[in-house]
Order: structure tokens, then C-alpha cells, then sequence
């Protein structure tokens, strides 16, 4: 439950904290869901003694109303602003989907402040587009603006996740945001992709997608990405957009695993 709140540009964003002095982890998700799909990941690395921190991104779950317009640049800035609240030292940033790209933005801005990153179905923010790519981009927002407004939350559900139970919440999830909202969450996911090839991020790098994700580019991308940072991609059987919904565990031993790894190297864990 998220019990806390911050006051940013006219949004109360809700949030929650498991405090310690663990080292801090902050979970961002993806468009039109909520704080709700990292409930197996908070839970498992709460349990590991890490400081989990969840919240609800603007116009999203219980961060309502919106108080602004959802863009890139907001939604960035809500991110830093509730790192500088809590007083994070150098947080693990997690995100799924719009919210990975919230987390790469976060990075290339701060890196200073930012000890690794754990991105989760999303599109490589910094990566080369080619013609098929911008036009599939200049397409999707008219191609969603047709489907009926009833219809949106069970075609992103279907499209989103592969179980049962993993489509439910996505369902639900969705359902929170009226059509306008969602295309303006949608607008914003696509401003944060700003092509610079030779970037290279400069924190530790976990890249996961599931087998089954059709979703925009991300099937093609995330393998390119991960040659291109020279990390392992990690590819999770049987799940699609959501694979931290769809296949939790497996998802939280890639995460622990590379926590473990990534920050005992560095002598921080």
C-alpha cells in the first residue's frame, strides 16, 4: 500500500518505503499500469534486506489527478524529486517498459546519482532507429486512437502479458486511465527515445525481456543494446511484456543474481 506522498508540480505521487539502511532500490512501471505489478520483486528483495521503494507514477494508481500533463520531462523530473525526498544514496533504479525509459533518462541525466540499472521490457532509449522503426513509431499513437475506449484495456492486457493472472492486473491497471490519458502516457513513452549510439551507460547494466514480447521494438533492440554495452541479455522463457508478472521468480533470481553480482564487484553491497 502506498501509504506516503509527495507534492510535485500538482500531483500528490503516492509511494511507498520499506526504509533501512539497506541499499535502495526504487521500482518505476510501465505505461498505464501501477506500483502493483513489482509487488513479487518487492517483497522477495525486501526479504533479502534491500530498502524497496514503489510508487505510482503521475496519473497513474493512486497518483491522481494528474495535475499536469504526463510528458518525458515531467515525468523524469518526478523521478529525481522523490530520490532527493527520501534521500536515496546512489538507488538501484528497476523499470518496466515506460518506466525503463524513465529509468535510462534518469541515468544519462544523473548518472552521479544512480548505483545500477535493472530495465524490463523496454526499448533501448540511446539506440539506433531504422526507417521501419520511425515509421512503426509514427503510426502506433494513430493506430491506438481507433480502438474504442471499452475495448483499450483488455487489447493492452492481451498484448501485454501471457498469464492469467498477470492479464487481470493488467486489466485492472488499465482501466484506471481514461483513453486521453493513456494516449498522452503513450505520446510520453515515445519522447523519451533519443538516438545517440555511442552512449554507453555508465552504471551496471541488467537487461531482461520476456521470449514472448511483441511489444513496439523491443525483441529486436534489447539483443543489440545488450552486444552493444557488452552485457548478458536475459531472456525469460514464456513470458511476454510483463515478465516480472508473468514469470516472477524467475525474474527476481535475474535480478537478485545481478545485484549480487554487480554490487559486491563494486563494494557496495
Amino acid at each position: 500500500m502506498l501509504n506516503l506522498s509527495l507534492s510535485v508540480d500538482g500531483c500528490d505521487l503516492r509511494y511507498a518505503d520499506s526504509g533501512g539502511d539497506g541499499v535502495p532500490v526504487v521500482f518505476s512501471h510501465g505505461a498505464g499500469a501501477d506500483h502493483v505489478m513489482f509487488d513479487a520483486q518487492r517483497d522477495h528483495l525486501r526479504t533479502l534486506g534491500y530498502r524497496v521503494v514503489t510508487w505510482d507514477l503521475r496519473g497513474h494508481g493512486l497518483s491522481r489527478p494528474a495535475g499536469a500533463p504526463f510528458t518525458a520531462e515531467r515525468a523524469t523530473t518526478d523521478l529525481l524529486a522523490l530520490v532527493e525526498h527520501l534521500r536515496l544514496d546512489r538507488p538501484v533504479l528497476v523499470g518496466q517498459s515506460l518506466g525503463g525509459n524513465l529509468s535510462q533518462a534518469l541515468v544519462r541525466r544523473h548518472p552521479e546519482l544512480c548505483r545500477a540499472l535493472v530495465v524490463i521490457g523496454s526499448t533501448w532509449n540511446t539506440g539506433p532507429l531504422s526507417t521501419g522503426e520511425r515509421l512503426l513509431l509514427k503510426v502506433a499513437a494513430p493506430s491506438l486512437s481507433v480502438i474504442p475506449a471499452g475495448r483499450l484495456p483488455e487489447l493492452m492486457a492481451g498484448a501485454s502479458a501471457v498469464t492469467p493472472a498477470a492479464r487481470a492486473d493488467a486489466r485492472r491497471a488499465f482501466s484506471q486511465l481514461t483513453k486521453g490519458e493513456f494516449m498522452e502516457v503513450w505520446r510520453a513513452t515515445v519522447g523519451f527515445l533519443d538516438p545517440d549510439p555511442g552512449y554507453r551507460t555508465p552504471v551496471p547494466l541488467c537487461l531482461v525481456r520476456g521470449d514472448r514480447d511483441r511489444t513496439g521494438n523491443i525483441a529486436t533492440a534489447m539483443p543489440r543494446w545488450a552486444a552493444a554495452e557488452g552485457v548478458e541479455e536475459i531472456v525469460v522463457p514464456g513470458a511476454g511484456h510483463i515478465a516480472n508478472q508473468d514469470a516472477p521468480e524467475a525474474v527476481n533470481a535475474a535480478v537478485e543474481t545481478f545485484l549480487r553480482t554487480s554490487l559486491q564487484t563494486r563494494g557496495t553491497a
